[in-house]
């Protein structure tokens, strides 16, 4: 779930922190610029893990602060492929079902219909999906509410470029009201169509 990624950056120290320890104001620096933050193609930083080198600091003409490159380590957060998550219900929509992991710093998790046990059927009245669970008994419907615990395997991941740009043709001919559309920087796109997947509690009641 966790991992050390190695990275480089330049940071740049202000005059009224030079009394200060520079490891100290790097690292303040660093965790200001990356925690909670996606790196694209790494994952979302959750913290400055060590400072691993740092280079000569330099400081340019016209500008009172100090640039240092500074090689570090930082935790990331990007499960791998197939591994197994614990989360909770967000939300259900006909997209399928919304998680967040159950720390509770990263929401951006889908469970398409596809994925989910079958067979499923989103229920519009309460907005949420069931799994018409089939016994000797005939079926009975296992709801997926908001909040339930839910066990899914990551199948796979997208990252998304969210750098501003510059207004393009397009955009101009677009009035105000149409906004576009907010992505995510990083989604998981989760199962639980196997057994012992889905809500804990379908699999730990008596």
């Amino acid at each position: 779930m966790f991992v050390l990624v190695e990275m480089v950056d330049t940071v740049r120290i202000p005059p009224w922190q030079f009394e200060r320890k520079l490891n100290d104001s790097i690292a303040e620096e660093l965790n200001k610029k990356l925690a909670n933050k996606v790196v694209y193609n790494v994952g979302l930083c959750i913290c400055l893990f060590d400072i691993t080198k740092l280079e000569d600091a330099y400081v340019f003409p016209g500008d009172g602060a100090s640039h240092t490159k500074v090689h570090f380590r930082c935790v990331v957060f990007h499960p791998f492929l197939d591994e197994i998550l614990i989360g909770k219900i967000k939300g259900c929509s006909p997209e399928g079902v919304h998680g967040n992991i159950s720390l509770g710093f990263f929401d951006d998790i889908l469970i398409p219909p596809e994925s989910l046990q079958q067979p499923a059927k989103f229920d519009e009245a309460e907005q949420v999906w069931v799994w018409e669970y089939e016994t000797e008994e005939g079926a009975h419907d296992l709801y997926m509410d908001t909040g339930e615990e839910i066990r899914f395997r990551v199948v796979d991941e997208s990252f998304v470029d969210t750098s501003p740009t510059g207004p393009s043709s397009a955009d101009a001919t677009t009035s105000s009201e149409e906004l576009p559309k907010k992505e995510a920087p990083y989604t998981l796109v989760g199962s639980i169509s196997e057994p012992g997947l889905g809500l804990l509690s379908w699999w730990t009641s008596n």
